[in-house]
């Protein structure tokens, strides 16, 4: 069973119109709503795979329960911790006419010290059944940025792979703790190392790490670049989709969990990955996928050997 834990959940609201018009009138030919945040996407893809899957998730209020609700009609297996703050929401707009998505991500309701330590608490039962432990997304207000450090390093000691899904300085000290695997974006990679170059970005990131943590990069269309001990890939899509990219790098984080509980080849992992993140891409709400698309891809994904920074 993979575990996931979305320390800021969301209820996810997704418009859909041809093109925005900033400071005017704009009617969306859909809303939809669903169950949100980084891990939560995470176990949906999960599940849609067949895999199984549970949610960490802090809830509170009307928002809390619908998002109990959904993932219940959904049947993802979820384990909420009851908070007092009222869940956050997040609104997602997608233009179909560019293809273009903009994300407007509430901060969250601050947790207490107390609240924290029962999501460590909820995760620490669940970690003698987990396979993989994925750590996902943003830390919500009055949680401190080693809150993923911490939760690394218990399920190290509980000898439970780890992947680490973050951004910022939750993501600098959660990467020295020594989580497995670890994957920034091109965006969140910059941020935290100040290195333009991929290649010596990544490395820099490594760098930073406990022997053996693994840093997957993605690059949107431009695919996604591994460095391990096993050795260093990139990973490139044969081309490129439009849609909401809001959940394509949950779908990888999905793909690569799947790989690190199953223990096959990098190659094969990267491939999956960029695959499933594009089907990620073609399909309407954040936590779905195409899955037509991602078989027809699986095979066409290119994955070359690279060559490491001096």
């Amino acid at each position: 069973m993979i575990v996931t834990v979305t320390p800021n959940p969301a209820w996810d609201v997704t418009y859909h119109l041809e093109r925005m018009i900033r400071h005017g009138a704009n009617r969306p030919a859909s809303v939809e709503g669903r169950a949100g945040g980084k891990g939560v996407n995470v176990a949906r893809v999960l599940r849609s795979l067949g895999v199984a899957v549970t949610a960490v998730a802090p809830l509170g209020g009307a928002t809390g329960e619908r998002i109990r609700a959904d993932l219940a009609a959904a049947d993802i297996a979820l384990t909420a911790v009851p908070v007092a703050g009222e869940t956050r929401c997040t609104t997602t707009i997608v233009e179909t006419d560019s293809g273009g998505a903009t994300s407007l991500n509430e901060l969250g309701p601050a947790r207490t010290a107390r609240e924290w330590a029962l999501v460590v608490a909820a995760t620490a039962e669940l970690l003698p059944e987990a396979s993989v432990l994925v750590l996902s997304g943003s830390l919500p207000p009055g949680v401190s940025v080693s809150g993923y450090a911490e939760l690394v390093t218990l399920a190290r000691a509980a000898r439970v792979p780890v992947l680490l899904d973050a951004s910022g300085p939750a993501l600098s000290a959660g990467v020295a703790a020594g989580p497995d695997v670890v994957k920034p974006n091109a965006d969140e990679l910059l941020a935290v190392t100040g290195e333009a170059d991929p290649l010596r970005a990544v490395a820099r990131l490594a760098g930073t790490a406990r022997a053996g943590t693994a840093v997957v990069a993605s690059f949107g269309p431009e695919g996604m670049l591994a460095g391990t001990d096993e050795g260093w890939w990139r990973a490139t899509p044969p081309t490129s989709v439009r849609g909401n990219a809001t959940g394509a790098g949950d779908a990888a984080v999905a793909a690569l969990a799947r790989g690190l509980a199953e223990g096959g080849p990098w190659p094969d992992r990267l491939r999956d990955a960029v695959a499933l993140s594009a089907a990620a891409v073609a399909a309407p709400m954040a936590g779905d996928v195409d899955g037509e698309l991602y078989r027809s891809w699986l095979p066409r994904v290119r994955v070359d050997v690279v060559e490491p920074p001096r």
